[in-house]
């Protein structure tokens, strides 16, 4: 049992509507606890490595106890997200002292965990690093894998659209698109994410939401109109994109980057009556639906990532003192591929 202080990352103040109040520092606090000891039923876990997603500022603006799902956040609790964590002690008997597991844990060196949550906690891999378990085959690569194959079905010669495509999630299922046969265009902000798209990724075309005029740049890119759309963001760039959904185009609902943190939220597509006029689909995606096949999943992209068809861009911060500079970055546009953050590396633990 280790002794020692448990460094901690406390909420102290909910988010303030986005862009003017960005989430950053001012919304946590620092502290310091003794490092907490297992009960019967429960695991002590190092924390290793952190994911960071969009939807953790979601995780911040509420809390209902009653809601047992998905509970929200208290002020003064530890802030949460995805890890990969090392078993250090364990009362659970699937897991045993040495193990590297995935879930979710607390932003802060040791957690306590049951195993159980909104995603189950799970070994990782024999030979899968720490940062691919939480990225490309993580919930990241498993949200991109399932959205693009199970709601898209993108067919060979499809137009396959994304947006935040230099983003985690976006990135990979660009790519995935491209493996199957589908021309891919992506949406992304600046220069330097666009030339990774189309120089690294293999992407058929990108558009720089910075500096061009997204609709012009749809239609003289998609002529023809668009089949697939992976949206990300929502808001005004979904409606541009119905403006020019081909017959029977399908519409994947992954993110809406545009919505959160906004106390009023913006209105929803003025243009979804285009579906009716082209007979499409619009399906919302839940990464936790698959989660009895993120195995599959993982087999699916394992050999396209050792292969090299399948690219994997990480933007990885290092250090626990960082954690809220890091989750700012998925909000200010600065976060260029899957975001992560380094705390530790795992121990050589004896016995094991």
């Amino acid at each position: 049992m280790p002794s020692g202080i448990n460094r901690q990352w406390l909420l102290a103040q909910r988010p303030e509507e986005l862009p003017d109040g960005l989430v950053g520092e001012h919304n946590f606090r620092w502290a310091e606890s003794p490092i907490p000891s297992p009960a019967d039923g429960q695991m002590l876990l190092r924390n290793l490595w952190f994911s960071f997603d969009p939807t953790q500022l979601l995780l911040m603006t509420y809390y209902d106890e009653t809601n047992l799902e998905s509970p929200g956040l208290p002020l003064g609790g530890v802030m949460r997200g995805l890890t990969v964590s090392q078993v250090i002690e364990s009362r659970i008997p699937a897991f045993r002292p040495g193990d590297l597991v995935h879930g979710y844990s607390g932003w802060e060196d040791f957690s306590l965990s049951d195993g159980h949550g909104y995603f189950e906690t799970t070994k990782v891999p024999p030979g899968i690093a720490p940062n691919v378990a939480l990225g490309a085959l993580g919930v990241t690569g498993m949200a991109a894998y399932f959205g693009v194959v199970e709601v898209g079905k993108p067919q060979p010669g499809e137009t396959f659209v994304v947006s935040a495509a230099a983003g985690g999630v976006g990135s990979i299922a660009g790519q995935i698109a491209k493996i199957l046969g589908a021309r891919v265009i992506g949406i992304a902000g600046g220069k330097a994410k666009c030339a990774w798209l189309t120089d690294e990724a293999g992407f058929d075309g990108a558009i720089d939401h910075h500096t061009e005029d997204v609709g012009e740049r749809l239609s003289a890119l998609c002529p023809d109109g668009i089949d697939i759309y992976f949206d990300n963001v929502g808001g005004a760039l979904l409606d541009q994109v119905l403006e020019r959904l081909r017959s029977h185009g399908r519409i994947v609902l992954c993110g809406g980057t545009a919505r959160y943190g906004q106390k009023v939220p913006p209105p929803g597509p003025s243009n979804y009556l285009a579906l009716v006029m082209v007979n499409g689909r619009m399906e919302g995606l839940l990464a936790r639906d698959y989660a009895a096949r993120f195995p599959e999943g993982a087999a699916a992209l394992l050999p396209w990532l050792r292969s090299g068809q399948l690219k994997s861009k990480e933007d990885v911060a290092v250090g626990l003192e960082n954690a809220p500079k890091t989750l700012a970055r998925l909000y200010t546009g600065a976060s260029f591929g899957k975001q992560l953050l380094k705390v530790a590396e795992p121990a050589v633990i004896s016995g094991t």
